[in-house]
């Protein structure tokens, strides 16, 4: 992946992992991985060494999306920081849509891209506000 030329990879990679959240799919989740990856917050910060301590991270986000009725998720790109030829700080905002088809607030976060010869994996999730 080159910086100047392949946004729409990265916008490709994020549409495929917000697909994969709101399908509760932690396998696929866990494919967007690199590893070791981490995952930083306000209140907390946990790391991960497997595919299996991913997918064990996100499972309890399948039924939360599923109580609020979420059925997809866009991630809006607001900022992509080339950091080198392989890694970009990419600024995330996600659009949730419920089953109605209504808005739903979403977070924000920051993203460490490292790109390989597979495409886009995530190192590092930021918590923004």
């Amino acid at each position: 992946m080159k910086a100047p030329t392949d946004l729409d990879d990265l916008t490709d990679f994020f549409d495929r992992y917000g697909s994969a959240l709101t399908r509760g799919d932690v396998a696929a989740v866990a494919g967007c991985y690199a590893l070791p990856g981490m995952v930083v917050a306000d209140s907390y910060s946990f790391t991960f060494t497997s595919p299996a301590a991913v997918a064990l991270s996100f499972l309890g986000a399948a039924p939360a999306y599923r109580e609020q009725q979420i059925v997809a998720a866009h991630a809006q790109l607001h900022d992509v920081q080339w950091l080198s030829d392989v890694l970009a700080m990419v600024a995330v905002e996600w659009e949730y849509l419920d089953s109605l088809g209504n808005a739903v607030p979403g977070e924000r976060y920051r993203y460490l891209i490292r790109a390989d010869v597979d495409g886009p994996r995530i190192t590092t999730v930021i918590a923004t506000h």
